[in-house]
């Protein structure tokens, strides 16, 4: 029998568990983590062995969003429906594992993809590891109180975490300014789809170098528990700024002393051939100090000359850029990085001065020095250090390469040709489908046969029984069966109740104003201002389903989320319109909750304004699992509608030029007193129609819509611009929804259009294109 020895293990557990009245769900879970950590010791070490001989890369991101890991890992290895019958036979359920919480490492996309990128790695034999911080506390955790988001510690490792092992042997020292750190780091095996393969995910947590409490310096414990506390501290303050530069830092020194370390282990010779044995990949520019760094170890420590440490740093690193937003590229004020990182900062200056030589070299003019420099401005430009000093910068879809190449860092791409690229992201069907969807993975296997667990393009085959009403009517039933079941989870685990038999219209991701979900409210907004007077006759009842926490700081963010709530209110309260919508709020969003709303979704909000969204992976999720997209020419939706059928889809709002074109002249209050339907929804934001009790934030909103401010224009992400083509496309898609067979066409296209969104695609891409690794 397959794994037989972590299936008697694991009973064996459970047989002296269940003699102990209050044995709890945590105390299962670390009964089934150990017995898995135990079967997979072997192979783990082996794979790490066989690793360390050939050429490697190593994953850099501040987050990992991986989800639960029980469910996922027994899957991979194929135990998933014996351990359900062994606890059946006990008298548990699998199914209790729904009460552990999800590791709390991350907030969004960013951290997603990073875990889709192990999980592919180990499945096709990419030799890739991660490297990260170990949160405490992570992000945290969100509740609604009376339409407000509410913020409290995640403290996620309460019940345990039997899915990483300890490693206090491989511990590391990272210097700093007040007092060195130590980085203890914490391995979590990433297992591959039926192939033995591990691959691992490093965390590291820091802890006072004195690892007596009562010997330590007054402090000393808590400033270095800091460090691994958060996930993105609150920033808004000086100190805050300190201590999140501190904390990229911090993960970037323990990762490359560790690489190095690990290179030395294998090869020993003097670390000549390290750019040869390891390429690094930076998960946007969060990492990027990691690239001084690794100048300083090689100068500092091994008496490397700066030229030849930089010149195999640049041999080493390779960049992700996941955003357009100026805001979001990371630009620190030259005090606070000279203060916080000292030596690295003289790593810094002599980068730019390299930069200036080369640059003088080309016979580039002093006055077009300045959108390359790395100091300028009196800051501290982190992308243009990725840039000039990676081999390879690439996008994350093809429209968004497009515009990294020609505007972004055009000046670069004149620089050096050919070095920016494209890799569309991708997710893992083996999570985002087979896992969480069961009922359309079976559906999947009968029609297309075995495989497309590890070759997704096999599920293209599905397009051949569009037009069989048999096969469409089940793939209706699974989605409503899908749809019973997270009203089931709303009711059991939020006391919400909501209707299955409503069009599920769902947008579900981190809170931006450039992810547009004051788009999404206004427009169910004017639904309901038409709905009370009678204006819509025949609508098709909706629930509108909004998921996605909005960073602390984020005031116009949480305004959002409460603008949300008071919609969901004024509509609950109306008898004429309240059986025709519902605003739900599900909260607390995360991995666990996406893989219950993301099978069950129907329409797939993707309105991000044209240009902004790198990619997004959550609307390929949404696709592959038969929802149909409502969404603007952005991101990959783009590729999505190519694939897909722009037909199955609907496509709304201004595309990228169009808004160029209009950007100096656009004047929103115009559209609003020219269109009776927009003037209404703004109206509604300050002339008592709503409530923001007291907070003052709509009245915010309002102006944010109409006057702007000196930094940016009214309006910024053209909201009202994009606001009546949404709305009516909208509607349209909500309407073709009455057909039902036409729609399930729709949405079993969408899952056959998938085959090219799988992040095995993504991985393998860089390892060919970009890291030049072999597959083992």
């Amino acid at each position: 029998m397959k794994h037989a020895a972590l299936l008697q293990d694991f009973e064996e557990r459970l047989n002296h568990l269940t003699t102990d009245a209050a044995c709890t769900v945590h105390d299962l879970h670390r009964a089934l983590g150990d017995a898995v950590l135990r079967d997979l010791q072997p192979e783990w070490e082996r794979c790490e062995q066989r690793r360390q001989q050939n050429r490697r890369a190593f994953y850099l991101s501040a987050e990992y969003l991986v989800g639960r890991a029980v469910h996922n890992n027994l899957m991979c290895l194929g135990v998933l429906e014996e351990i359900r019958g062994i606890f059946r036979v006990h008298g548990h359920s699998l199914e209790d594992m729904e009460q552990i919480p999800d590791a709390a490492l991350g907030n969004g996309g960013l951290g997603r993809l990073a875990a889709c990128y192990l999980d592919s790695a180990a499945t096709t034999g990419v030799p890739l590891d991660g490297y990260g911080i170990r949160y405490r506390d992570g992000l945290f955790r969100q509740t609604i109180v009376d339409g407000c988001q509410r913020e409290e510690p995640d403290n996620w490792q309460e019940g345990g975490d039997p899915w990483s092992v300890r490693r206090e042997e491989e511990s590391v020292i990272v210097p700093m300014g007040e007092g060195d750190v130590l980085a203890v780091p914490y391995d979590t095996p990433v297992l591959g789809y039926g192939n033995g393969n591990v691959c691992t995910l490093r965390l590291w947590q820091s802890e006072s170098v004195t690892r007596s409490h009562s010997a330590a310096q007054p402090g000393e414990w808590e400033r270095a528990a800091r460090l691994s506390q958060n996930l993105y501290p609150d920033d808004s303050t000086r100190d805050g700024k300190l201590l999140r530069l501190k904390q990229q830092y911090f993960l970037c020194s323990a990762s490359m002393q560790d690489m190095v370390r690990r290179y030395l282990r294998t090869h020993g010779d003097g670390l000549s051939g390290f750019a040869g044995a390891c390429a690094v990949q930076l998960n946007d520019t969060h990492p990027v100090v990691a690239i001084p760094e690794l100048i300083r170890i090689l100068t500092a420590d091994y008496g490397f000359s700066f030229a030849n440490a930089r010149n195999i740093a640049k041999k080493t690193f390779f960049y992700t850029n996941h955003t357009l937003l100026p805001e979001a590229l990371e630009a620190w004020d030259i005090d606070i990085f000279r203060d916080a990182l000292p030596a690295v900062f003289k790593i810094v200056e002599m980068l730019e001065d390299s930069l200036i030589c080369e640059l003088s070299q080309r016979e580039i003019e002093l006055p077009q020095f300045t959108p390359y420099k790395i100091l300028g401005g009196g800051r501290v430009h982190m992308a243009n250090l990725a840039v000039y000093m990676c081999g390879r910068v690439n996008g994350v879809s093809q429209i968004h390469s497009g515009i990294v190449k020609d505007t972004l860092f055009s000046h670069w791409d004149a620089l050096s040709p050919g070095k920016i690229c494209n890799v569309t992201n991708g997710v893992t069907q083996r999570r985002w489908l087979k896992l969480c969807n069961p009922g359309l993975s079976g559906l999947i296997t009968e029609l297309c046969g075995e495989g497309w667990e590890r070759e997704l393009t096999k599920i293209g085959a599905l397009r051949d029984f569009a037009g069989d009403r048999g096969v469409l009517e089940r793939f209706g039933a699974i989605k409503q069966d899908n749809k019973r079941e997270f009203c089931r989870y709303l009711e059991q685990r939020h006391d919400i109740r909501l209707d299955e038999h409503l069009v599920f219209d769902v947008q579900i991701k981190r809170f931006h104003e450039y992810k547009r979900q004051l788009l999404n409210i206004l427009s169910v907004l004017d639904l309901y201002f038409e709905l009370k007077d009678g204006e819509l006759p025949g609508f098709v009842p909706t629930a509108f389903l909004f998921g996605g926490k909005a960073y602390p700081g984020y005031v116009r963010a949480k305004a959002i989320i409460k603008l949300i709530g008071e919609v969901a209110r004024l509509v609950d309260g109306e008898p004429a319109v309240k059986d025709m919508l519902r605003v739900v709020m599900a909260p607390d969003y995360n991995v666990s909750v996406a893989e219950k709303i993301i099978p069950a979704a129907q329409l797939s909000q993707q309105i991000s304004t044209a240009g902004t969204e790198a990619s997004g992976t959550g609307n390929m999720k949404l696709s592959l699992n038969g929802a149909v997209t409502v969404g603007t020419y952005d991101g990959a939706n783009i590729e999505i509608f190519r694939d897909a059928g722009s037909e199955n889809n609907y496509i709304c709002g201004a595309r990228v030029e169009e808004l160029r074109e209009i950007a100096d002249s656009y004047d929103p209050r115009i559209l609003c007193g020219k269109y009776p339907r927009v003037r209404r929804v703004v109206d509604a934001l300050v002339d008592g129609t709503l409530r923001d009790d007291g907070t003052g934030w709509f009245q915010e909103l309002h102006a944010s819509l109409l006057e702007g401010a000196p930094w940016h224009r009214a309006d910024n992400y053209f909201v009202l611009q994009d606001f009546l083509s949404y709305c009516d496309t909208r509607r349209r898609a909500i309407a073709d929804s009455a057909d039902s067979m036409a729609f399930w066409r729709k949405g079993l296209l969408n899952t056959a259009g998938c085959g090219a969104f799988s992040s095995d695609r993504a991985v393998l891409e860089y390892a060919a294109a970009i890291w030049n690794v072999a597959t083992e």
